[in-house]
């Protein structure tokens, strides 16, 4: 659980760090294609020390690595950015944030995993808990074309969670978290060289909250430690606790979002917002609470058989002897 927030933090406080770029001259396409690429940079080297010459590895799964880099990365990022670009930010990440309850649909619909009572609680506790911290008590005017955009951005998280939770391919963390940034910082230079996302960037100086730094200040902060930590804790996390619960916990990353732009921006939240938080937090430990009881072991019954032999093999009327129960009771025990 600890990766987990640790990622939800990192990624957190990329929102602060980036309004500044974005008030300094940066458009969003150029501030997140920078940080993508720092991100890549960084864990390229890394990646390539953990995969440890097994290049059949990149192969075998070089569909999850272009669909992890174009959807969970730079999809994930643009549509949002482009939803924000039609509605109000708040109402942009409400939408957003709901992918955990598609994770659950999704995994009940494919793998038959039924959510339980309390992970169904939860859910309701994090959904209360995010219209509080974001403020939407008072309603808000909604595009349509911004609602498309930002379920497109759901359905992007909603992946970037299943693919993180793939622990069956063999590639370590950083080898995928590296391969996706490298595919996403692509796709956005791409993107951006025929026009789809409007490239500019600027070395004015960056203000913040009582302080100004240079421009590749906040880069190298937003590259580092909001994108190549916060991915590489991500994928760990979720390879640990599943895609339901990382999904869930990620929740946090609103919490966190709000706590920088207080420290680096001076935007206080409001009492609505911070009960909120609570009541996010403690959706997180209801679903936590969930998982755990759902793996707890089910103990196997004990055959039960009373058999009185009259023969080495079969008693009088044709059952086996206790010489072959302990078979039985072998077979019985694997049964969950």
């Amino acid at each position: 659980m600890l990766l987990a927030l640790v990622s939800a933090a990192s990624f957190g406080m990329s929102g602060a760090l980036a309004r500044g770029l974005l008030d300094s001259g940066w458009t969003a396409g150029a501030a997140v294609t920078g940080r993508i690429a720092i991100a890549a940079a960084v864990l390229l080297g890394p990646a390539l020390v953990a995969l440890r010459g097994r290049w059949w590895l990149l192969r075998r799964n070089a569909g999850l690595l272009v669909g992890y880099g174009l959807i969970a990365v730079a999809g994930c990022q643009l549509c949002y950015f482009n939803a924000v670009d039609h509605m109000e930010v708040g109402s942009a990440l409400l939408i957003e944030y709901t992918a955990p309850v598609l994770v659950v649909l999704w995994l009940w619909a494919r793998h038959g995993q039924r959510p339980g009572r309390r992970t169904l609680a939860g859910a309701l506790l994090c959904a209360l808990g995010l219209v509080g911290v974001l403020d939407l008590v008072d309603g808000s005017q909604v595009s349509l074309v911004g609602v498309a955009w930002a379920l497109a951005a759901m359905v992007s998280a909603a992946i970037y969670f299943v693919l993180s939770a793939a622990d069956d391919t063999g590639l370590p963390p950083i080898v995928l978290a590296a391969g996706g940034l490298v595919v996403g910082a692509v796709a956005l230079v791409v993107a951006g060289a025929v026009g789809v996302v409007p490239m500019a960037a600027s070395t004015a100086p960056v203000a913040y909250r009582d302080v100004t730094v240079a421009w590749w200040v906040p880069l190298a902060l937003v590259g580092l430690v909001a994108c190549a930590l916060a991915y590489c804790s991500g994928i760990a996390a979720s390879r640990r606790l599943g895609p339901r619960l990382a999904s869930f916990i990620a929740l946090f990353e609103v919490v966190a979002a709000l706590g920088f732009a207080w420290l680096l921006l001076a935007e206080l939240p409001r009492s609505v917002q911070l009960l909120g938080g609570v009541l996010v937090l403690a959706g997180v430990i209801t679903v936590r609470s969930g998982e755990a009881r759902a793996q707890l072991p089910v103990p196997a019954p004990r055959p039960k058989a009373t058999v009185q032999a009259t023969s080495p093999g079969v008693n009088s009327r044709g059952s086996t002897s206790t010489s072959q129960l302990p078979e039985l009771s072998r077979i019985t025990a694997s049964t969950p």
